[in-house]
């Protein structure tokens, strides 16, 4: 698929040197589903408003659909769609009022037929005559989403869309997203929920003190990076790890009933057999063998320690 954003050596310097990004060179594909994570402070939020044209780069283009951000930033500002972190909306206009004002906004005609759509994928056209104010918070992020959508952008960006939101609802913001893009919405969304770029994104960008880590194919990703750990339970525990076992790959769990070996799944050999005999050699007895595959928040978390070393 051809790439609906381009990103080339963007950067945002603030008076007194601070630089919040860092050259940051990023392709996103029509269609995609891409999530954008990193710690606090990292440059998420301010990639997001320097490509929606709220905050403005120090150097570097930005492209959408084509259109320059900056030289045709009208044409580039009507493909774009923006759920903010903040929860910032008329509290006593009705549902239905405040998305038409957002189609508005883009010089969009009245399409009545248009905003029930958005409003019924959303869940919120049994609300639409009612007040802000007497929405839950978990509705009203449903109606900033509604209001993106308004008029009808071909990219969604999301700032940290479940933020504050129990797990339930969560799910069902996944499941929203899931839906839009099935309708063709490209969407890069920022996250502090590891889960949540796990569960819905076709790939994932690792931000860290302004630069891009990586950007990679989630499956790709895990499989490249990822570890197993191999847990071998013992029927009595040990106090330390066996003279004849001892190597940097295998570790006693703390609680001493446990060897925990740790391999790479792309290895020619993984040393499994190997490491099975020679506890068999040292006359343990082994009551179990379980093997876990690393997450994507492992994966994340060895990324920023590697950036900040």
């Amino acid at each position: 698929m051809p790439n609906i954003v381009e990103i080339t050596d963007l950067r945002k310097s603030y008076k007194g040197g601070f630089q919040a990004l860092k050259g940051v060179n990023l392709g996103i594909e029509e269609g995609e589903i891409l999530a954008l994570l990193g710690p606090n402070g990292a440059g998420k939020t301010t990639l997001i408003s320097t490509v929606c044209g709220i905050t403005m780069p120090t150097s570097g283009t930005v492209t959408v659909g084509g259109h320059d951000i900056l030289t045709d930033y009208r044409a580039a500002r009507s493909m774009i769609g923006l759920v903010p972190q903040e929860i910032n909306l008329e509290p006593f206009e009705k549902v239905i009022n405040t998305v038409r004002f957002s189609r508005g906004l883009f010089g969009k005609s009245p399409n009545d037929a248009n905003i029930e759509k958005v409003l019924r994928q959303l869940s919120l056209w049994d609300k639409k005559d009612n007040q802000i104010r007497e929405l839950s918070g978990g509705m009203k992020r449903r109606v900033l989403i509604a209001k993106a959508l308004a008029h009808d952008p071909r990219v969604l960006f999301l700032d940290e869309p479940t933020a504050g939101v129990d797990v339930e609802l969560r799910k069902d913001m996944w499941e929203i997203v899931a839906s839009l893009k099935a309708d063709g919405v490209t969407i890069i969304l920022t996250t502090h929920y590891i889960e949540e770029a796990e569960a819905i994104a076709d790939r994932v960008g690792v931000i860290a003190h302004g630069e891009l880590l990586l950007v990679e194919e989630k499956a790709t990703l895990m499989t490249r990076m990822g570890q197993k750990e191999l847990e071998v339970q013992l029927t009595e525990p040990l106090t330390d790890v066996p003279e004849g076992l001892r190597s940097d790959a295998l570790k006693l769990s703390e609680d001493g009933n446990a060897l925990i070996y740790t391999y790479d799944t792309n290895a020619e050999r993984t040393g499994i057999t190997k490491l099975l005999a020679d506890v068999s050699a040292e006359g343990l007895v082994l009551r179990d063998v379980v093997t876990r595959q690393s997450s994507l928040e492992d994966i994340f978390v060895n990324l920023v320690k590697e950036d900040a070393a």
